[in-house]
């Protein structure tokens, strides 16, 4: 957390900084856990300085600052980072300050309550290989269902756990896996190469209903309250979630069963027996 929704709302949320020259960059005083800012914040500040903002893109679970230098500017908030035009939350986890000018917004914020993320000032041959095609997979909206097979019919992982390999298919996370998992009726321990083509659509389909459906949402807060949009409201997709920390509770399809949670991957999956079956009955 954040996933794809959560970081499109706040990619989508911050489009008004396009126009906006970079006025300034500074690191406020932080006694916090130390995050990652590349290259350090002289060198950083001296090459973003009087670009302005042309774009506001998205690669995966980062935000992405398009510069007119040609230079972008990554932020990624990996746990718990925030990209704000409002207030942040706390005043001690503030983490990156860019100042503005020329637009509507006069400053652009990176919160960060754990101190996981990381904001980088990013050549375009850094670009490349950081974060390029042999890097990063697909984003998980623009992928076709037969894309996705491609990139993980001969793995045999378990589906959930192969779901977040950013590699294969960026933007999915923990949530949404378990989330699209259940709308498809595909078992999270399912292995990859045992999915039929049929299931492998049904997967595929799942993902973009359910991606889309979030983002509409402005994505989840969850119990923690840590994200917020840009304007350091709620999102509110929490309320619609199907299984994902609903262990106990009534399935929402069957009703008849009670979700299950188990550990993959050292973390939480939530799954219908009834609807996600591992096998199929004979």
């Amino acid at each position: 957390m954040p996933e794809l929704p959560e970081v499109e709302t706040m990619r989508r949320g911050v489009l008004s900084v396009v126009g906006s020259v970079v006025r300034d960059v500074a690191r406020p005083p932080c006694a916090k856990r130390p995050i990652e800012v590349r290259p350090r914040i002289d060198l950083f500040r001296r090459r973003a300085t009087g670009a302005q903002i042309t774009g506001v893109g998205r690669i995966g679970k980062r935000v992405i600052l398009e510069l007119s230098t040609d230079d972008r500017i990554i932020l990624e908030p990996r746990m718990t980072g925030l990209v704000l035009l409002a207030d942040p939350p706390t005043a001690e986890h503030l983490r990156l300050r860019i100042e503005l000018s020329g637009g509507p917004d006069p400053e652009l914020l990176f919160w960060d309550r754990r101190g996981l993320g990381s904001v980088r000032l990013l050549s375009p041959d850094e670009m490349a290989s950081e974060l390029g095609p042999e890097k990063i997979g697909v984003d998980a909206l623009s992928i076709g269902w037969q894309g996705l097979r491609t990139a993980l019919a001969q793995s045999r992982r378990a589906i959930k756990v192969a779901l977040l390999d950013q590699k294969a298919v960026a933007g999915v996370g923990n949530l949404y896996a378990s989330e699209l998992l259940h709308m498809a009726q595909v078992h999270p321990e399912r292995a990859c190469h045992t999915l039929k083509p049929a299931e492998w659509q049904a997967i595929h389909d799942a993902m973009v209903m359910i991606l889309e459906e979030a983002i509409r949402y402005e994505g989840s807060t969850l119990s923690d309250g840590t994200y917020r949009n840009a304007q350091n409201k709620d999102g509110s997709y929490q309320n619609q979630h199907r299984v994902y920390d609903k262990a106990g509770n009534a399935c929402p399809r069957c009703v008849k069963e009670l979700v299950v949670r188990i550990v993959q991957a050292q973390r939480s999956t939530f799954f219908c027996p009834a609807c996600q079956r591992k096998s199929k009955r004979r």
